[in-house]
């Protein structure tokens, strides 16, 4: 089945839009010459074009190109994003780059066997593992995609084993943080193995899509990059949940781990390490415990399985999330006990008010509003909503508590706490901090995609929402 251009707007206006593309980005397929085309049509044309093709093909050459770059700067820049601009003033940008890639082994048996070993081993866990059944939010098309809520004991149990290897490892003087000597090699093969991972997904989509919403443009790089399918399984398999959580979000506290021993093994306990590790571990723990939360969040709920989510959740997480710790390994900080406590105690204060906000919300529509916040009566709106199928729908939308301070309030202890575990670098070079900037982006972002998505979906409600909750995230200002 392939669906002209103006039925993906209409059939999926809000996975369109999350991607960065605009509203209004795709258009009647009819054909008009351009003689007769007037500069309106012409304009949205080239806007089309634009976002739909260029700026896609742009970003998939791109982005592997950007996550090489950045473990460049943090192994042989010395973690100064300087000194790689003066390479490229020396070498020009192709030319550092051919340098990288030509110094990087690419699909070496090592990387191969490593990455198909945690594969087999994380796909083993999601089968395996006990975990009670969970269901995300209900698609416009009246699709419930249902899940097993096993994501705390799969991330347990794979801390767990990273450390019983690496005892075993060190019988025979080897260690997990070989993975840190070499992790180029595993970021070039995720980048390739992702690629073609993704060309796999777009032809299932149109072959064989699973159950649940999934859009054909016609567009082959804007349907490779953004997907077709918002919740494709293969094999009993979610993709989505073992790309975004299986592999992703798991591997991100291994790296951290595997940075933290590296360090030790190097210099011995380093404050500034611990630290951040553990409030990273922290904020892990919090996530894994909440996942099931996870599945109801715009990156399940908007984002098709195409390259952007799964190159990031398989490239990007693994080669940004853990920045501050990698580049901790070859930078060591020490505090000192009093500086040390201090951060702790303002991280782990804003983890627990970030997951507090978050269970508000939960525990509002767990009790259909029939509660109390702060001592008083939740204030809230029933928004009704339509699905394509004709059938009405109703959501709370929460207007107290932390969620009468502002519609993103979650987000602020949120940056807090990620700020918290960059500062042990302290200010020597603004790299630790990268984590940090791309996150504030990102929810920024994301608080824009949320208002188009809830305008388009509540109307008027949405509206009404917005007037008892005027600020996005931080009162008064933004």
């Amino acid at each position: 089945m392939v669906i002209t251009r103006r039925q993906a707007q209409v059939n999926n206006n809000e996975a369109i839009s999350s991607n960065g593309v605009t509203q209004n980005g795709y258009h009647d397929s009819k054909t008009i010459s351009d003689d007769k085309m007037s500069p309106h049509w012409k304009n949205s044309w080239l806007s089309n074009f634009f976002h739909c093709t260029v700026w896609p093909f742009i970003l998939i050459l791109g982005s592997s190109q950007g996550i090489m770059l950045l473990w460049y700067t943090a192994k042989k820049c010395d973690g100064s994003f300087s000194t790689l601009g003066g390479m490229f003033t020396t070498k020009g940008v192709l030319g550092v780059l051919v340098d990288i890639w030509s110094s990087v082994n690419i699909c070496t048996k090592f990387s191969v066997l490593v990455l198909l070993s945690f594969f087999s081993f994380q796909l083993v866990l999601m089968r395996f593992l006990p975990g009670k059944t969970v269901y995300g939010p209900l698609t416009p098309n009246g699709h419930r995609p249902v899940y097993k809520d096993n994501g705390f004991y799969c991330y347990i149990v794979s801390v767990s084993a990273l450390f019983i290897l690496q005892y075993f490892l060190k019988q025979y003087s080897l260690s997990v943080t070989i993975v840190y000597d070499r992790f180029e090699e595993f970021l070039a093969t995720l980048s390739i193995f992702s690629g073609v991972f993704c060309i796999f997904l777009y032809i299932k989509g149109r072959v064989a899509p699973s159950p649940g919403e999934w859009e054909v443009t016609g567009n082959f790089i804007f349907d490779y990059f953004c997907g077709i399918e918002l919740y494709p399984r293969i094999f009993g398999f979610d993709v989505k949940v073992f790309t975004n959580c299986r592999f992703g979000m798991t591997v991100w506290p291994l790296l951290i781990c595997i940075h933290a021993m590296k360090s030790y093994e190097l210099y011995g306990f380093v404050d500034s390490m611990f630290v951040s590790a553990t409030l990273q571990m922290m904020y892990m723990t919090k996530f894994f415990w909440w996942e099931s939360g996870y599945m109801g969040t715009l990156d399940i709920m908007m984002d098709r399985a195409g390259y952007y989510i799964c190159w990031g959740c398989l490239v990007f997480i693994p080669g940004l999330y853990a920045i501050t710790t990698f580049y901790l390994v070859s930078h060591p900080v020490r505090l000192g006990f009093g500086l040390s406590i201090a951060i702790f105690t303002v991280g782990s204060l804003a983890l627990v008010l970030n997951y507090w906000a978050d269970w508000q919300k939960q525990y509002v529509r767990a009790k259909n509003g029939d509660c109390l916040l702060w001592g008083k009566p939740p204030q809230m709106i029933k928004a009704k909503y339509h699905l394509k199928t004709g059938e009405v729908k109703e959501s709370l939308l929460l207007a107290s508590g932390f969620w009468g301070v502002s519609r993103h309030f979650h987000y602020l202890p949120e940056l807090l706490h990620a700020f918290c575990w960059c500062l042990p670098s302290m200010f020597q070079n603004i790299m630790a901090y990268t984590y940090f900037i791309w996150l504030l982006m990102l929810l920024v972002h994301r608080t824009y995609r949320d208002d188009l998505k809830c305008s388009v979906k509540y109307g008027e409600h949405w509206k009404e929402y917005k007037e008892l909750v005027p600020y996005k995230i931080i009162p008064y200002v933004f």
